[in-house]
């Protein structure tokens, strides 16, 4: 099994068995900001809350849940979160679905998302541009 990079694209496994990793890029995002696919239109900000399994899931109304990935289990946390901020997904899957059913600003397929954003991090979220900006560490003010 071979490993290529491919500037632009994205983790894709291929019928003979190669994974191939694309290098994101963006322009439009600040430096030091976390790049993933731009879902739905609108920005947000807000306090990260990382749940890795959704019964553990405690969300304070406008929270950003950052997340590895959802499917159906995850669908009560969508109530309470401002944003969503997923390591897996597409424009179909399930997390960008639900969001934009509840007019939140999702960014998918950010890499290790759930290990670099830390709880109570202060971020912005850009579901147009497809970006994660961490505007403060856990408690500083914005």
């Amino acid at each position: 099994m071979g490993c290529n990079q491919i500037k632009g694209g994205s983790r894709v496994l291929t019928s003979e068995g190669e994974v191939i990793t694309g290098v994101r890029s963006n322009a439009q995002a600040p430096p030091d900001a976390l790049l993933g696919t731009p879902v739905s239109a609108g920005v947000a900000e807000g306090y990260v809350k990382v749940v890795l399994h959704p019964g553990e899931g405690k969300l304070k109304k406008g929270d950003i849940l950052v997340a590895p990935f959802t499917d159906p289990g995850w669908a009560p946390l969508f109530h309470s979160a401002k944003a969503l901020v997923t390591e897996v997904g597409g424009l179909m899957t399930h997390g960008s679905v639900v969001a934009r059913e509840y007019g939140i600003p999702p960014v998918v397929g950010v890499d290790n998302a759930t290990k670099t954003l830390k709880d109570g991090q202060y971020v912005r979220i850009d579901g147009s541009r497809g970006f994660v900006q961490i505007l403060n560490e856990k408690g500083k003010q914005p």
